[in-house]
């Protein structure tokens, strides 16, 4: 069973070989840490979420206006490799890099500690879109994504 794992990870590797495509920077809060002075696992998936909102907002790209129109954005799946925890007060970045593969949108997204670059999370989060209902490819965030990724391509 850890092989389909190991397989989805190494495709990772392969694909965060290459550059990415957007950074967003925070620093840890206290309330974000647990009784072992450590940020608390579920909270790095709230950095993750809003570095992708934010992302989709540099491409011309809003959730409101998206839900308006019958199109929703959903999460389908996410994997979390955790590396180095985060403490109150570090500065970290997230950065991630996102790939359209049919109905699916695949988010490779990292966390690194400031200013060491210390690696403290991988994840990739696989969403989907849904439109009236329907599982379907949404014309309009492929577009935006086909032109992030050919940019990617001509500075890369």
């Amino acid at each position: 069973m850890a092989c389909a794992s190991h397989s989805f990870f190494y495709k990772y590797e392969r694909n965060m070989a290459q550059q990415y495509d957007y950074e967003l920077s925070f620093i840890v809060r206290d309330y974000e840490c647990d009784l072992q002075g450590v940020v608390n696992n579920s909270v790095y998936q709230n950095y993750l979420e809003h570095t992708r909102h934010e992302f989709i907002k540099t491409i011309g790209l809003d959730f409101a206006d998206l839900f308006n129109r019958g199109i929703l954005v959903v999460v389908a799946r996410v994997e979390l490799s955790y590396k180095t925890s985060l403490r109150s007060g570090d500065s970290f970045v997230v950065r991630l890099r996102v790939e359209s593969e049919g109905v699916k949108y695949v988010f490779y997204q990292d966390i690194y500690r400031l200013p060491d670059e210390k690696l403290c999370l991988k994840g990739i989060v696989t969403t989907t879109s849904l439109i009236n209902g329907r599982l379907s490819v949404s014309p309009e965030i492929t577009e935006a994504l086909k032109k992030v990724s050919k940019a990617r391509l001509s500075n890369g």
